[in-house]
């Protein structure tokens, strides 16, 4: 018989399952914590800012993690976990709405630091249920880990599915589908998602409600150096330069010591 507990507090059972959070939450906070199998792990650091939490436990030997938070938004999660899964969520993780999670089949969702989720995201190592090749008997839809690098916006309505990758500092735009790897610094949008735009990096101050209420350039926001990064090719090489405005490749240049 499932375990359903309805508030976040360490805790742990006969068959190994257990909860970690050395704090205490709102009672007001909607939480549901499921466990089905054996030997699962929640975690949750002491510091974390949660908003809302489900976390469904089907199989065994599965983990979720929430990192700590502070100054921004609070997580709010619908997070499943399969068969040997794990989902890990890092530090200054914040959502809009429920972000869904999904990890079966010894697959993993590991989300970096500083990472801003907007409405209607979905991290989906795994499509729910299996599609198969009816001439071979092979399954087409195995589920593969996600990845989403630290400082990383997904905007509104975007969906990440199995073995999709997003690198440092970038952005993915409106109601976007990932499934591949995205590089570091860039914006890609689409359906799937393409980089449109490389060498670029974001902040969290908001157009309108955070002074001044113009931010027509980076000295009106206190930046995060460590993420202002020129975009690095897919492979691994040089940064990509050559769709940059003559006068940026000039400064790009000199930046790459060409």
């Amino acid at each position: 018989m499932p375990t359903t507990l309805d508030k976040l507090a360490t805790w742990s059972d006969e068959n190994g399952n257990q909860v970690v959070f050395e704090s205490a939450l709102d009672a007001k906070v909607p939480v549901s914590i499921t466990f089905r199998g054996r030997n699962n792990v929640l975690r949750v650091h002491e510091r974390a800012r949660i908003g809302r939490l489900s976390v469904v436990f089907d199989c065994d030997e599965g983990v979720c993690e929430i990192g700590p938070s502070q100054g921004v938004p609070a997580f709010m999660g619908n997070i499943r976990v399969g068969q040997d899964s794990a989902v890990r969520i890092g530090r200054n993780v914040s959502t809009t709405s429920t972000v869904v999670i999904s990890a079966v089949e010894g697959t993993s969702v590991v989300v970096g630091d500083d990472v801003m989720l907007a409405s209607g995201n979905q991290l989906r190592a795994d499509d729910g249920h299996p599609i198969f090749d009816v001439r071979t008997g092979q399954r087409v839809n195995r589920s593969r880990s996600i990845t989403v690098g630290s400082h990383v916006w997904l905007a509104f309505d975007v969906v990440l599915l199995a073995g999709a990758e997003v690198g440092d500092g970038s952005v993915v735009g409106f109601r976007s589908v990932v499934k591949g790897k995205i590089p570091n610094n860039c914006v890609a949008a689409g359906v799937p998602a393409k980089v449109v735009r490389r060498h670029i990096a974001w902040e969290r101050p908001h157009l309108s409600l955070v002074k001044p209420y113009y931010k027509p350039d980076a000295s009106t926001v206190k930046k995060s150096e460590a993420y202002w990064n020129l975009t690095e090719e897919p492979d691994g090489g040089a940064p990509v330069v050559r769709s940059v405005r003559p006068g940026v490749r000039s400064r790009v240049r000199r930046a790459l010591g060409r």
